[in-house]
């Protein structure tokens, strides 16, 4: 799922990186939150065979829920419009949750361009597996564009809470993490851009 608001000339870069991956999604669906750039056009023309969809701009969570609702398969996998996942993201991802049928969420390290330069995570950024509730509270250490999560989870634990302008997903992990296991892969599997006037962070 990935979800866009005004972002025709990034969104390509996002969308490019799941069509290469090495082992391909069974459905890419786009959430576009009310964009007035052309992004509805750029989509539907070169990329025909995305299931797209236009909603009224009402922000991020309620695009992603919209996006869990028009899924099809068990297992979702979000990337947000301005990050890119890196070629083996999904075949490594699966086949970790494969060995490990307990877990049920999976993320993973990522590799962060602020301003177009590559910078390092501080310390206190430093991702976990396992339960790790109280290493979430802090702050968010779980990256939406990291994460493969099973539907069964969004059945148990709710999905985004709309009301929240930002740290949506933060909310999200803090009440999962309170009780489910979280399998982490400590290879970088994702690019995570900052540092553009449109970035939620």
């Amino acid at each position: 799922i990935i979800t866009t608001y005004n972002r025709k000339l990034i969104v390509s870069r996002a969308i490019k990186s799941v069509l290469n991956q090495s082992q391909p999604p069974y459905e890419i669906i786009i959430i576009d939150d009310g964009s007035t750039d052309g992004t509805d056009t750029l989509i539907k023309e070169d990329y025909p065979e995305i299931k797209y969809y236009f909603i009224e701009n009402r922000g991020i969570s309620i695009a992603r829920n919209f996006g869990i609702k028009k899924s099809s398969g068990n297992w979702i996998a979000f990337l947000d419009s301005d990050d890119e996942w890196l070629p083996n993201k999904l075949e490594i991802q699966f086949k970790e949750v494969s060995k490990f049928s307990d877990y049920k969420i999976c993320h993973t390290n990522e590799i962060w361009i602020r301003r177009g330069k590559r910078v390092n995570p501080k310390l206190k950024h430093q991702k976990y597996g396992g339960m790790i509730f109280e290493k979430c509270l802090p702050l968010c250490v779980i990256s939406p564009s990291s994460i493969i999560i099973h539907r069964s989870i969004f059945d148990k634990y709710g999905t985004f809470d709309p009301d929240l302008p930002v740290c949506e997903d933060y909310d999200l992990w803090l009440r999962i993490c309170a009780f489910v296991p979280v399998l982490y892969i400590k290879e970088p599997l994702i690019v995570k851009y900052g540092g553009h006037a449109d970035q939620l962070s």
